[in-house]
């Protein structure tokens, strides 16, 4: 501003080329500097949303992968399929009730273990987030960066986590315990018989139960000033507060 007003002050002093020429490169100085300012802002909003992710990813998830970290997170714990429940509830009529919790606990081993293969695919994801995704995200719902992770890694966690399940079934002894969960209850009289897929259930909850603390911790930031625990965080998250 100040140089158009100089520039205004001179104008009788100058001719009509030399004039054009300074208006010109007053211009090229003014979009210059406005474009190096929107270029580092975007920088920082991209910088910003991959450190909120990585720490919901290493507050939280390792939170998951210690054991009881699903099994004692009532928010995350893996229950019986609900094609199982009224083998729970038949199973502790009939006195198992202790068979049934054991069936409910290897379950839970199971996608402890799988969540410990979750980080490398998440850091990936985050690494390759776009600037246009971070502006995005951080204008968008309390959830949006936990959305962004889930559109973008659940086929390749879901392949990653099936087999470490089925292996971590077999470990942990989910697959006698729930054979012999599944045998005792065909064999009672007047029950319709089932056979579910477990590694494919524990595997699809396990699945859930990460973006489930993701998202707390995301909720965390966006509304907490004092989890936002670097400048840059409180920088650029203050943006989103004004929204």
């Amino acid at each position: 501003m100040k140089k158009y007003i100089l520039l205004a002050f001179f104008i009788p002093f100058l001719g009509n080329a030399q004039f054009k020429k300074l208006v010109k490169q007053a211009k090229q100085k003014v979009t210059t500097t406005t474009n190096s300012k929107t270029a580092t802002s975007s920088l920082d909003i991209g910088a910003a949303l991959k450190e909120a992710l990585n720490n919901g990813v290493t507050k939280e998830v390792s939170k998951l992968t210690a054991t009881d970290g699903f099994y004692k997170n009532e928010a995350v714990k893996i229950l019986m399929p609900e094609e199982l429940q009224k083998v729970d509830k038949t199973l502790r009529k009939m006195g198992m009730g202790n068979l049934a919790d054991e069936g409910i606990k290897s379950l839970n081993r199971a996608a402890e273990s799988a969540v410990k293969e979750a980080t490398p695919i998440f850091v990936t994801s985050i690494k390759n987030m776009s600037i246009t995704d971070a502006k995005n995200i951080l204008m968008g719902s309390d959830n949006a960066a936990t959305t962004y992770l889930q559109q973008s890694t659940t086929t390749a966690l879901y392949s990653k986590f099936s087999p470490v399940v089925k292996e971590s079934v077999s470990k942990v002894g989910a697959d006698q315990i729930w054979s012999g969960i599944i045998s005792q209850y065909n064999s009672l009289p007047l029950v319709s018989k089932v056979n579910p897929d477990i590694v494919d259930y524990v595997t699809n909850k396990a699945l859930d139960g990460v973006f489930k603390m993701i998202a707390v911790e995301e909720k965390d930031i966006r509304g907490n000033l004092s989890a936002r625990t670097s400048g840059l965080l409180k920088s650029v998250f203050a943006l989103q507060d004004k929204k």
